[in-house]
């Protein structure tokens, strides 16, 4: 039986880990940073967008878990993000995947799960 993507990244830790690098990326990226670096300034808050991105990714990439947060259309309305952003956050995670060492399937399957979100994050 094969494993599922939650498994191949390395279950909730491991999304963990890849969260924890894509935003550190976001912050370093001038790109994206803007809407990344005054989160430094709010730990708490911080640490809830971060839960919700694990509790997301971990439900659907076939974790055990459901995702309560809201959907990505209302998470993202008024941010008014642009192709060029999401282009670049892409970037930013596709770095964090390769800096914990997943395999070239399991980050196709993660940009398959990207690229399906686009539209419902882009301009709105």
């Amino acid at each position: 039986m094969s494993k599922t993507l939650f498994e191949r990244l390395g279950g909730r830790n491991g999304i963990s880990m890849i969260v924890d690098d894509t935003v550190e990326n976001h912050m370093n990226n001038s790109a994206v940073n803007a809407r990344f670096l005054p989160f430094k300034e709010k730990p708490e808050q911080l640490a809830i967008i971060k839960n919700h991105t694990v509790d997301f990714f971990s439900a659907g990439s076939g974790g055990p878990n459901n995702y309560k947060g809201k959907d990505m259309v209302t998470a993202h309305t008024g941010m008014n993000i642009s192709h060029a952003e999401y282009m670049h956050v892409m970037n930013d995670i596709f770095m964090a995947l390769d800096k914990n060492n997943i395999d070239e399937d399991s980050k196709k399957d993660v940009l398959s799960i990207l690229w399906s979100l686009k539209g419902m994050m882009i301009s709105k």
